[in-house]
């Protein structure tokens, strides 16, 4: 694997957990569970430190790390902020939207690691991967006490 295809990689992993970050965040603003909007704002924390891990390693390998999300994750921000209004920011509406969002982060991770790269790029993304594997799984344990109280 070239180089310009491990950045590649790891920018488009950036982009994911700058996505995460900022949903993470945007979402705690609506909560009301206090637990929960405290946990959105240390997955917020931690989503941002992965990015600077994989923003380091973009360097390392000669590229030039990426420092936003990516414009799919600006759109589910809004849609979140769009439907959180329409259903009066319920957390049951907010946890729909952050597991959809996990989701993808899923999905962003799963492809990296179907990349043949270097075992110490690798040992990185295997680790995040299970945070965000850890997070996707938490959210949908809150957002299925959400639907069981909501119904």
């Amino acid at each position: 694997m070239s180089n310009d295809d491990i950045v590649d990689t790891l920018n488009d992993l950036i982009e994911t957990s700058k996505d995460g970050e900022h949903g993470f965040r945007a979402s705690a603003e609506y909560l009301k569970d206090p637990a929960i909007q405290q946990s959105f704002v240390r997955r917020a924390e931690e989503c941002r430190e992965a990015a600077a891990e994989l923003q380091a390693l973009v360097v390392r390998f000669g590229g030039k790390a990426e420092d936003s999300g990516t414009a799919v994750g600006a759109m589910h921000r809004g849609w979140v902020a769009v439907k959180g209004t329409l259903a009066g920011y319920t957390d049951k509406a907010i946890l729909e939207e952050t597991e959809r969002g996990e989701d993808t982060a899923l999905a962003s991770y799963r492809k990296a690691l179907e990349k043949p790269l270097p075992p110490d790029v690798r040992n990185v993304v295997e680790r995040q991967f299970e945070g965000v594997k850890r997070n996707h799984s938490q959210v949908r344990t809150w957002r299925d006490q959400a639907r069981a109280t909501a119904a």
